[in-house]
């Protein structure tokens, strides 16, 4: 399994329209292939922050079946308008997990 981790600075005062945009894409992350679970974190320090988390059952899932499709262009049209700066994205695996 692949954890997507993607940091995105929304502009100032644009965090409730992204909020809801975000929250409105969920419904698409849900319906993509090989995505297993989507959160959005929000960061404290730095409130126009946000990252979100991933997890994919390939990393292909994303970077070819997902962001290939109708349905990442409809995510993008939701959000984008809020975005600072373009995303940061890196691709992860699991090296630990302790409890």
């Amino acid at each position: 399994m692949i954890l997507e981790i993607a940091q995105i600075d929304v502009k100032p005062g644009m965090e409730a329209t992204f909020e809801a945009g975000i929250a409105e894409a969920s419904a698409i992350f849900k319906a993509a292939k090989g995505c297993r679970s989507f959160a959005v974190r929000r960061s404290v320090e730095k409130p126009q922050r946000y990252r979100l988390l991933i997890e994919w059952e390939t990393l292909e899932n994303h970077t070819v079946d997902f962001t290939g499709s109708q349905a990442w262009k409809d995510y993008r049209a939701m959000v984008s308008p809020c975005f600072e700066a373009p995303p940061s994205v890196e691709h992860t695996e699991l090296t630990l997990q302790a409890f």
